[in-house]
């Protein structure tokens, strides 16, 4: 481990590198095992999460995890964050100039965490691990090899708590991973030539 995790979150504790953190009630670094072997990426935290200073604490937190205990996981044993700290107002999609400000803690936190895989939530994590304009619905329940991560897309929780198609796709990509970890990970090669040229940030 090249950084400490929590050198990460003192020093990133007083961030205003954009204006999202000038209106943020807290900071959301992420919450976690420290040492996890997955590490789930959202994309901002939303109105609970600023409050708490916790990830997926609202009910899209709720639904992941009753997905993580159907694969036999807890919170505790895996880690998770968001690719932006603070709060975007309304809980609008994050600008380009936010995720640039945001994605350097992002990158420490994984390099710091060290995990075999990252499962990226809903597009805007995809788009920022992946550093690619890529589509969820074209990616999600895949594998991308990058470096010393594996990268694991699948559809926000969010999404998937009023659209019974999403929710259906989105427990299936879970059950996808669960096979991953226990027989996939020695096995599965990257998926096609593009996951072979990807840069992580």
């Amino acid at each position: 481990m090249s950084e400490d995790l929590e050198e990460v979150r003192r020093e990133t504790a007083d961030c205003l590198n954009c204006s999202l953190g000038e209106a943020r009630t807290n900071l959301v670094f992420g919450d976690g095992n420290p040492s996890a072997e997955i590490v789930f990426v959202g994309e901002a935290p939303g109105f609970y999460e600023d409050k708490q200073g916790l990830p997926f604490v609202g009910a899209a937190g709720k639904l992941l995890t009753e997905l993580l205990a159907s694969i036999g996981f807890k919170r505790s044993d895996v880690y998770i964050a968001n690719v932006l700290k603070c709060r975007p107002p309304d809980n609008r999609d994050p600008l380009p100039a936010e995720i640039d400000a945001c994605r350097p803690i992002l990158l420490r936190q994984l390099v710091a965490i060290n995990p075999k895989v990252i499962v990226t939530l809903g597009a805007f994590a995809t788009r920022t691990v992946l550093n690619r304009n890529v589509s969820i619905s074209r990616v999600h329940g895949q594998t991308f090899k990058m470096d010393d991560f594996t990268v694991f897309p699948m559809y926000h929780p969010a999404a998937a708590l009023y659209a019974r198609a999403t929710r259906e796709l989105l427990s299936e990509d879970f059950r996808k991973l669960k096979v991953y970890l226990e027989v996939g990970a020695a096995q599965s090669q990257p998926h096609r030539e593009e996951a072979t040229q990807l840069d992580l940030f």
